[in-house]
């Protein structure tokens, strides 16, 4: 018997946004169904999933780890879960660059790919674009800020756009001073005030490292220069973007704080369907809104990732690697809080400038920045 419903390939299906998508999928069996599931390591997880859901293909990137027969192992997964030939769209949630040549092959091969892995866009955003009109496939962002910019832009054209506002939490250390910011422990920097996240991210989000790849993903999904991308501290997280028009007006997309909207945006745009995953918007309950500068002298990493976006070539597949091996070291604890913007800043002064052509350039710029933060760490 023939499907009628959409395939979707998941990657990263046992964190974060993998779940969440699965929970907005659970409520739309009549839509999409499952088509394949990988995660990094998670087999026991990733077993329960693949038992509710029955995909065509089930893989796992740790060797090692507790597999069922019949899954695939190893990097090469990823790859050929975005590839399947029943999946129209591929949900890419898997933190890193790891996710970078899944999305490559899943545009080239014309597919819908919802990403929420923007460290792909980060590190090879011309590349990944280049992909996109060659093979014929779509790029949508599940970022809440990216969803909430492409919701009030809709089908205007980019020329009418005269600014891009990003709001950010502020994280676990809004209200901090720097001394302290600096001394923050891994439970500190964990507890994040508004959003359930994985730890990468919800370190990312402490450091303001994660509004810096952010810009970066913005440049390249809009086609806006950096000097028209701004970041608003918003704690409340409930107006997710601005996007101010050339007219003056100014449109804002507003939602609980809950990422299962930007999902399912993701998976129907450019339509709406019905759906019942949060609570009604209550802009009472809501308020008040409130909205305060950032601070760079304390959160001097949001800075430094603009201004690798600005440099472009290396720079910034250069920022993100460096921080995504200081979080590591950090989360590991082997580096400071407060030494994570350092570790990227030594990583750009060395390695900024290295080749960046092709995909092997930016990957060996990717490895180069990772080696320096390791040999400095204690």
């Amino acid at each position: 018997m023939t499907r009628t419903t959409t395939g979707i390939a998941i990657l990263g299906s046992t964190g974060s946004i993998g779940t969440t998508t699965l929970r907005v999928l659970a409520r739309h069996p009549d839509r999409w169904h499952v088509t394949a599931l990988t995660a990094f390591g998670n087999a026991a997880l990733l077993r329960e999933q693949a038992r509710t859901w029955a995909p065509a293909y089930v893989g796992l990137v740790q060797q090692g780890a507790d597999c069922e027969p019949g899954w695939a192992v190893g990097d090469g997964c990823l790859v050929e879960a975005a590839t399947h030939p029943d999946a129209a769209i591929v949900l890419n949630a898997v933190v890193g660059a790891a996710g970078l040549d899944a999305t490559l092959a899943a545009l080239a091969a014309g597919k819908r790919v919802a990403l929420a892995n923007k460290e792909t866009l980060v590190v090879a955003g011309d590349l990944v674009n280049a992909a996109a009109r060659a093979g014929g496939g779509a790029l949508v962002p599940v970022d809440s800020e990216h969803s909430a910019i492409l919701q009030c832009i809709g089908a205007r054209p980019i020329a009418e756009v005269r600014r891009l506002i990003l709001t950010a939490s502020g994280g676990p250390f809004r209200t901090w001073d720097g001394d302290r910011v600096r001394r923050a422990t891994v439970a500190d920097a964990l507890n994040h005030p508004t959003w359930r996240m994985g730890r990468k991210i919800t370190v990312d989000s402490a450091t303001l490292a994660n509004k810096a790849l952010e810009v970066i993903e913005a440049h390249h999904l809009f086609g806006l220069p950096y000097d028209r991308i701004e970041v608003v501290v918003h704690p409340q997280s409930v107006v997710h973007s601005f996007v101010e028009f050339t007219d003056g007006s100014v449109l804002a997309q507003m939602g609980v704080p809950s990422m299962e909207l930007p999902v399912l945006y993701a998976l129907t745009h450019p339509d709406r369907i019905a759906d019942t995953g949060v609570p009604p918007f209550d802009p009472v309950e809501l308020s008040p809104l409130t909205f305060e500068p950032v601070r760079h002298d304390v959160f001097p990493t949001l800075g430094l990732g603009v201004a690798a976006g600005k440099a472009g070539g290396a720079a910034p597949a250069v920022f993100n690697a460096a921080n995504e091996q200081a979080v590591a070291l950090f989360l590991d604890g082997r580096l400071a809080f407060g030494e994570i913007p350092q570790a990227i800043a030594r990583a750009l002064d060395v390695h900024a400038g290295m080749p960046a052509h092709d995909r092997a350039a930016l990957l060996a710029a990717d490895a180069a920045a990772r080696a320096t933060v390791r040999a400095h760490a204690g």
